[in-house]
C-alpha cells in the first residue's frame, strides 16, 4: 500500500480558516506567495485556490469588493472577464490540460467560499482525472504540490505573458 500526502487539506478540512477576505488587495500583511496571487491587474487578479480541486486550480476576482457581478462597473467587469480569459489561454499554454471547469459561484448555497466576494474558479481537466478517492474518502489527488505548481506558473502569470 502506498501513502497519499495531501498536508495543506488539513485545516480546510478541520475548518481552521482565517475570517478574512482572500481577495482584498491589502490582504491582511501577508505577501503574494503566501497568498498564492500569481497576477495582480489594475482591476483583478489570479490566484492559486489554496484547496485546489485540480493542479493549477485558479480563483480570479475583481479588487472591489463586491458580492455579486452587478455590483461592478462596466469598465471591471470588462477587466475581469479579460483576466478570465488569459487565465484559462496561460493554463492552456503552461499545463495543456484537455479541457476547464470554468465557474462563478454566487451566495453561499451555490458553494461559494467566500460569499461576500464575488469570483471565479478556474479548474483545468485531464482526461483520466477523476477517481474514486473523493467519493469513498473525501480526499482529492493532487498530483504536484501546491507550491511547486506556484513556482511554475508565477514568472508567466506575474509578467503579464501572453499567449
Amino acid at each position: 500500500m502506498q501513502n497519499l500526502w495531501a498536508p495543506w487539506r488539513m485545516d480546510y478540512i478541520l475548518g481552521q480558516r482565517r475570517q478574512r477576505c482572500i481577495f482584498c488587495p491589502e490582504g491582511n500583511g501577508e505577501g503574494d506567495e503566501e497568498r498564492l496571487i500569481l497576477y495582480r491587474g489594475p482591476l483583478s487578479m489570479v490566484m492559486m485556490n489554496r484547496f485546489p480541486y485540480n493542479n493549477g486550480h485558479l480563483l480570479v476576482a475583481p479588487w472591489k469588493h463586491k458580492p455579486t457581478l452587478d455590483g461592478l462597473s462596466d469598465e471591471e467587469l470588462l477587466d475581469l472577464t479579460k483576466t478570465l480569459r488569459w487565465s484559462v489561454v496561460m493554463l492552456r499554454k503552461l499545463m495543456s490540460p484537455d479541457g476547464f471547469n470554468v465557474g462563478l459561484n454566487l451566495g453561499t448555497v451555490a458553494g461559494a467560499g467566500v460569499e461576500a466576494h464575488a469570483h471565479f474558479h478556474v479548474v483545468p481537466r485531464w482526461n483520466g482525472d477523476t477517481n474514486f478517492m473523493t467519493v469513498f474518502a473525501d480526499v482529492r489527488v493532487v498530483p504536484e504540490h501546491l507550491q511547486q505548481t506556484y513556482r511554475r506558473l508565477l514568472p508567466h502569470f506575474a509578467q503579464g505573458e501572453t499567449a
